[in-house]
């Protein structure tokens, strides 16, 4: 297949990386191949900002190595830590689709690679491209879903149900060792860093966890779903 009059090459790195991820995967090797192409290289220090809420939205990111941290930070100067990002996921989309500045900021955390399609391009691409169009319009209703979540976690779990839950979820996209702070737990769950190191202790005498320096590492996992299903008695 050609784009713009060059050989797309579906061994490239960017190909491999796009159709590993959730919200390319489904779309099919040919069309994969033509997003690849518009793809550039991007690489990003420990700690490095990649942008800031209210810049430009100009481009959509894609993590091949390394991770993302979005976070977004209150008028009164407090973080909150809304996803942590790593290979195969992919961000940016609301800026790539309207172009308004960035809702929140994006930070590296350790050495990253990340693919970058311009919303130039990729407004083209679209125009000859209507199905790639649905499929963006199906991500955007699972990130709205994520956010549903994110509420009714915080209204009707206990902090024990809402740690187990995150745990999870960053057991799917990094594997059962983690390598995250007690501090950027406790900002995900939105709970103190005493009251999460106080859950994650009696889950190491339990032997669902075992916990390391800015690592966790996942023992049980059926335990830790089984914790995730509980909710608050206490809640309405």
């Amino acid at each position: 297949m050609r784009l713009g009059g060059e050989q797309v090459q579906k061994d490239s790195p960017f190909f491999s990386a796009l159709s590993v991820s959730s919200f390319f995967s489904a779309l099919g090797s040919d069309a994969i191949a033509q997003i690849a192409s518009l793809c550039t290289p991007r690489k990003v220090l420990d700690g490095e900002t990649l942008f800031l809420k209210g810049d430009p939205g100009d481009a959509l990111y894609g993590v091949r190595r390394g991770q993302i941290v979005i976070t977004t930070t209150t008028d009164t100067g407090r973080q909150f830590t809304l996803n942590i990002l790593g290979p195969g996921d992919v961000f940016g989309e609301i800026a790539l689709l309207d172009g308004h500045p960035r809702s929140a900021d994006a930070v590296a955390s350790g050495q990253t690679e990340l693919f970058v399609i311009r919303r130039s391009d990729f407004q083209e691409l679209l125009k000859r491209q209507p199905e790639i169009t649905t499929r963006i319009i199906e991500l955007l209703c699972e990130r709205l879903r994520f956010s549903s979540e994110r509420l009714e976690e915080a209204s009707l779990l206990s902090l024990k149900s809402r740690l187990a839950r995150r745990l999870l979820k960053l057991v799917e996209d990094f594997g059962e060792e983690i390598d995250i702070t007690q501090e950027e737990l406790s900002v995900l769950v939105g709970a103190g860093r005493e009251t999460v190191n106080r859950q994650l202790q009696k889950w190491r005498k339990l032997g669902v966890v075992e916990l390391g320096r800015a690592r966790v590492r996942i023992v049980d996992t059926p335990r830790l779903q089984e914790e995730a299903a509980e909710r608050d008695p206490d809640a309405n």
